[in-house]
């Protein structure tokens, strides 16, 4: 195991990787504010989704978040330049780290991916060539790395793809219902519009994305498919990053090829004066004992936590239970009806809320189907009522549909939100019980019009 974990190799990929990620979070950040999106989710709204135990996170939104992201962006060029790498990573890993906690009405499987990138980016060594810090410090600059430093992206790719694969199990994605509603809604595309809408497409979406995510990686680490598996991901990151418009996951999905090529190849195309190491020193490091258990641990955290709603009651697609930090990436559309009822516990008078009022429309629609905002609203509404002196118990009558099957009542509409606690582990029985029929078969012999 030491001889395989701390063999050294040479680092050409890993460098590249550096490069290119930089620039990629660099965008993420500065494209954040050009495209409005810092404005809709952290400076327009009077409050933010955060992660359920993350409130203090609030505090620190407003307009001050375009110059958190100004400042991000930075600390992305200072990345892909190699300047102060470490503290550059960290404060760009930590910052970003704040940003996903802090809010989750744009959640997004990569804003995840990126968070864990970035904080295993840290303490790589990745500013060993081609970086300011060795042209300011040429005596910190070498071609090897230990051989972790490769796996330990490899299998981190490795669990995000399987699990997006598995994922895809299911029969509204094995039929294309789920694709064919997704591609719906891209019918006003240029060019391609008509094309998504026919049946055979949805089909071939959804086995080749099945097919896709779960083969790719060992396609790239098989050398006689390396250069197939490496255009098929051209392929499907560009399609995807055509039609479902996903930002930055993409490039940077395609980026991960690096790790896959040989330095040679590496330094051919784009290093030509780099050094390529060639030997197979073993270097045992001082902190051997601290990185072999602490990356155990990390790797059997995220091999278990996608499997969590597994253990807890019903089918995750309808109660969004063990949902989010489980790799599972466009999987079904939900929608949804809601009513807010405030009730006042002194005079027993019963009003209707007015959410809509106080969200976006981003937050209005998840509210719609998403039982953990509903509860986190409930408490927003009883804080603030407390603020007024008044002592409330907030209701809501909610309605779901998945996949565009039938609406059916969604939460109990005779439990108090307000008055109950959260749990992440386990299933909340306020939650109905899904129907077995709430799936629904879309009829491919007619046109959508």
């Amino acid at each position: 195991m030491n001889n395989f974990l701390f063999r050294q190799i040479d680092n050409t990929g890993l460098v590249l990787f550096r490069v290119v990620f930089g620039l990629l979070i660099a965008i993420e950040a500065f494209g954040a504010i050009a495209t409005g999106w810092v404005r809709r989710v952290l400076v327009e709204p009077e409050f933010t989704f955060n992660f359920i135990g993350f409130d203090f996170l609030q505090t620190i939104q407003g307009p001050g978040m375009y110059y958190y992201f100004v400042i991000m962006g930075i600390f992305g060029i200072m990345v892909m330049l190699g300047y102060r790498y470490r503290l550059s990573m960290f404060m760009y890993a930590l910052m970003w780290t704040g940003v996903y906690f802090m809010q989750k009405s744009a959640y997004n499987n990569h804003y995840y991916l990126m968070m864990l990138l970035c904080w295993i980016m840290v303490m790589l060594p990745a500013h060993k060539w081609l970086s300011l810090d060795t042209r300011l410090n040429p005596s910190k600059k070498t071609s090897m790395m230990p051989n972790w430093c490769k796996w330990i992206m490899i299998v981190q790719v490795l669990i995000v793809f399987t699990y997006a694969s598995v994922a895809k199990w299911y029969p509204d994605w094995l039929d294309a219902t789920a694709p064919a509603l997704f591609m719906k809604a891209k019918k006003s595309y240029w060019l391609i519009g008509d094309l998504l809408q026919q049946p055979w497409m949805h089909y071939s979406i959804a086995y080749f994305g099945i097919l896709f995510d779960l083969l790719i990686i060992p396609m790239l680490l098989w050398k006689k498919t390396r250069l197939f598996g490496f255009y098929l991901s051209l392929f499907f990151h560009l399609f995807n990053s055509i039609v479902f418009q996903v930002g930055i996951f993409p490039y940077m999905s395609i980026s991960f090829a690096l790790f896959f090529f040989s330095s040679e190849t590496l330094k051919k195309r784009f290093l030509p004066k780099k050094e390529i190491y060639v030997g197979h020193e073993v270097k045992i490091p001082k902190y051997k004992n601290l990185l072999i258990p602490v990356f155990a641990v990390y790797f059997i955290f995220q091999i278990g936590l996608p499997l969590r709603h597994w253990v807890i009651s019903d089918d995750v697609l309808w109660t969004e239970e063990g949902h989010r930090l489980s790799w599972r990436m466009m999987l079904r559309s939900k929608s949804g009806s809601l009513t807010v009822w405030v009730e006042n516990k002194a005079t027993g008078e019963r009003t209707s809320y007015k959410y809509r009022k106080k969200l976006s429309r981003k937050q209005s629609r998840n509210l719609l189907t998403h039982p953990d905002f509903m509860w986190q609203f409930a408490q927003y509404i009883k804080a603030e009522e407390q603020k007024k002196g008044n002592d409330v118990a907030v209701f809501m009558n909610s309605k779901v549909s998945v996949n565009g099957g039938p609406y059916f009542r969604f939460i109990e509409p005779k439990v108090d939100l307000a008055s109950i606690s959260w749990d992440h582990f386990r299933h909340h029985d306020w939650i109905l019980k899904s129907p077995e029929d709430y799936h629904q078969k879309i009829d491919r012999s007619i046109p959508y019009q």
